[in-house]
């Protein structure tokens, strides 16, 4: 049905016809600047692409739009081996494995005489038209090239083997490179050891053969402490050193004073955070509201590190900080966004200590909902350095000698402040995933000592709660002034994935009602009646991949998660630059003193955005690569050990399985499945046996064998032993029967990833 359009708005056609014509290249930007829309028109532009999403008609990822077909007509790829026919064999260069599974192969068919810059060798990136192949066997497309875009990188990063003849070879350490080994000649080494992490140059390449290459840097052995997330950090290529000019800027800096500040030094504001926690950027405090009209309410205190004081526009600290993005942790070391004076020591809100803070005073009503806000310059003192178990203890009547003079007038108030904003939370009903967050903790030697599930808390809660009211009071306030700002958006789920997740819940004979709006609700209605069975986990990771990617804009869409209208980033500067760029906002908006927003910042937000969005993304693919690695080291020496795992993907190649014992994820190939071919079954995600007697299917509890590990690809190789299916008792392969139905009303656990996570 044609939408009619005033003011030359173009039609659905008109707009579709574009993406058509440009697959994968077009975002709303470049939408509106081919069809020549001001910014009047760009909600409704914005609109239309929503429904065109919901409809399957075109398909949205990150900021990018294109056709919904699985590769595009027209796809950017590198080319990472050959066959064995020696035919070049090439992956999308973007591609979700998490939320599509293993990315497709493409087979790229070379012309006996290729046009002028098509000629591609192995490593190189490459612009290529495909489609889909029609063998029953091999790679899933056949592509040509249209274009190569980037040659093979001259420097590649990888683990040194020394020959006995002398002389070694390079084991690349990217996954998408893994087969692909150099050879370093005897007087290329220098001096590197066999087991070194080396940097290497390639001096020549061949069509067939080893390529060879010369180590330019040795970064030291991968048997030391901290090599493994040294592997992702040079392999992600994440800044590990501060400029010259940013860590001259941070010696030289001194600690905040009471000029241009409000005196909060004798509010009793509290730090609660991870024992291991190296920073302290937000503290809080809670009373009960002595207004007889807000009889039941409370006054609620979130003061949050003042870096912009230090931290000034265009300064080194500030370009260093913006190339990075975000601060980025691993289980051995944090790679911070700011240098260790200004994060560990000048802004870190340490008891006893005066620090300068930008803090929100908010009035909550007795029904949780906040009723006014102001935001304040302050020198403040925390009171106590709390961790999350300390706290939790303490209300529990468990007080130690630190909680125990607190509970009374700090504790008490702030859980009572707590329960109260949980009502109007409960009542927003936002995303409730209850996925535990599992912890790897390390030995001295930099080897994994076990993996943990730390408990969740109301303290954790508490905070996150804090926190979110304090981020959305920081959105309208900068709103209400009419400033620019980075808001933290999060976009409901496409018609696609939405149409995915139900037909998978049929497979468990769960019902999934998809009438009406899409609302949080109706996710939380589902993990509610799956409470206590047996695949609520996994059913909890599938509804996660079912959501969109929150992400940084400085349009504002909403954040479907959380089901808010508008939320910014306020809470942590330390280690988000786009709670840096908030705090300016609001140092300009409330005329708070030096450091503010200026023009320029602000005219460049929708480029900062991008780039932030994409430094979050680079650190939780170094933090998933590293964990990885460390599993895959911790496991070098079980091969042939058993464990028990589920299902947790299938494609036409084999089956994902999550280990129960680590959360680690391995691959089991089809190929090690038995004698009988297999065909992939998308709408049940299984794998069944061409002759339909077996069936391999996303949920199945498994018992697998651990075949390979590769350390410094972090992959695992398992074969099947058995197949226990969905369910104690249940046929491997079938949804279990209505009597074996999860329990039906049970409440689903609290859990909310909006605080300090990355929501």
């Amino acid at each position: 049905m044609k939408r009619k359009h005033d003011h030359g708005f173009p039609d659905r056609n008109a707009i579709v016809a574009f993406i058509k014509a440009n697959p994968g290249k077009v975002g709303t930007r470049e939408i509106a600047r081919e069809f020549g829309l001001k910014n009047a028109y760009r909600a409704e532009l914005k609109r239309m692409l929503r429904e065109l999403a919901d409809e399957g008609t075109i398909k949205k990822k990150r900021r990018r739009i294109s056709e919904p077909d699985s590769l595009p007509p027209t796809v950017l790829a590198d080319i990472t081996g050959r066959d064995s026919d020696g035919e070049l064999i090439a992956s999308p260069a973007e591609w979700d494995e998490v939320e599509s599974g293993e990315p497709p192969k493409i087979r790229i068919h070379v012309p006996r005489r290729a046009a002028p810059g098509t000629a591609a060798g192995v490593g190189d990136r490459a612009l290529l038209r495909v489609e889909r192949a029609d063998e029953t066997e091999g790679p899933a497309y056949r592509g040509r090239i249209i274009k190569v875009i980037d040659r093979a990188k001259s420097r590649i990063l990888g683990v040194f083997r020394s020959l006995p003849e002398g002389g070694g070879r390079l084991v690349p350490v990217d996954k998408k490179f893994a087969d692909r080994e150099l050879n370093i000649g005897r007087t290329e080494t220098l001096g590197a050891e066999d087991g070194d992490l080396v940097s290497v140059d390639i001096v020549r390449s061949r069509g067939f053969g080893l390529a060879s290459g010369r180590v330019k840097e040795k970064l030291g052995s991968v048997k030391s402490e901290k090599a493994i997330s040294l592997i992702a950090i040079y392999a992600h290529d994440i800044p590990l050193q501060f400029s010259p000019a940013a860590t001259r800027e941070a010696d030289v800096a001194e600690p905040a004073n009471l000029r241009g500040r409000e005196d909060w030094r004798d509010v009793p504001l509290v730090t609660i955070d991870p024992p291991d926690a190296k920073d302290h950027d937000d503290a809080v405090h809670a009373e009960a509201d002595p207004d007889p009209s807000n009889k039941g309410g409370f006054i609620l205190h979130v003061a949050i590190a003042d870096v912009a004081f230090y931290v000034r526009p265009s300064s080194a600290l500030d370009r260093d900080a913006l190339e990075r993005g975000n601060s980025v942790y691993f289980p051995d070391r944090v790679v911070p966004m700011l240098p260790e004076r200004i994060s560990n020591h000048l802004c870190s809100l340490v008891p006893g200590e005066p620090r300068g803070a930008l803090a929100v005073r908010m009035v909550i009503g007795p029904d949780g909902r906040k009723r006014s806000h102001s935001f304040h310059r302050v020198l403040m003192r925390s009171a106590a350095k709390l961790h999350y178990a300390q706290a939790q203890a303490a209300i529990d009547g468990r007080p130690d000698d630190v909680t125990g003079p607190l509970l009374d007038p700090i504790l008490k108030p702030l859980y009572a402040a707590y329960n109260c904003v949980k009502r109007a939370r409960d009542e927003r009903d936002p995303l409730d995933l209850d996925l535990p967050e599992r912890k790897i903790l390390l030995k001295a030697n930099g080897t994994i000592d076990r993996v943990v599930v730390p408990d969740r808390l109301d303290a954790h809660r508490l905070i996150e709660e804090f926190m979110i009211l304090a981020n959305v009071a920081a959105a309208e306030m900068l709103e209400k002034k009419s400033l620019p700002l980075i808001y933290r958006v999060h976009d409901e789920p496409t018609l696609e994935k939405v149409t995915a997740l139900s037909e998978f819940l049929e497979t468990l004979d769960v019902p999934f009602a998809k009438a009406g709006p899409l609302r949080p609700t109706l996710f939380n209605r589902v993990l509610a009646q799956l409470e206590g069975h047996d695949f609520y986990p996994l059913v909890s990771e599938v509804v996660l991949r079912a959501q969109a990617q929150a992400e940084y804009s400085a349009e504002n869409y909403g954040h479907f998660g959380l089901n808010l209208r508008r939320y910014a980033h306020f809470t942590s500067p330390i280690r988000r630059y786009a709670d840096l760029v908030v705090h300016r906002g609001l140092i300009r908006a409330c005329r708070l003193g030096e450091g503010g927003l200026t023009d320029a910042e602000a005219a460049a937000l929708p480029k900062v955005a991008e780039a932030i969005s994409s430094a979050e993304r680079r650190a939780m693919a170094a933090e998933r690569d590293t964990a990885d690695r460390l599993v895959a080291h911790f496991l070098a020496d079980r091969i042939g050990a058993r464990f028990m795992a589920v299902v947790s993907g299938a494609t036409r190649a084999g089956l994902f399985v999550k280990l129960d014992e680590l959360g680690a994820d391995g691959f089991v190939p089809a190929s090690s499945l038995g004698g009988d071919r297999w065909r992939f079954d998308e709408a049940h995600r299984a794998l069944v046996s061409a002759r339909g007697r077996e069936r391999h299917r996303v949920g199945d509890r498994v018992e697998v064998r651990l075949v390979e590990a590769a350390p410094f690809a972090g992959a695992l190789r398992f074969e099947l032993l058995a197949n226990l299916g969905h369910a104690p008792g249940a046929t491997a392969g079938r949804a279990p029967r209505r009597g074996q139905a999860p329990p039906k009303g049970a409440k689903a656990r609290a859990r909310n990833k909006g605080g300090r996570s990355r929501a």
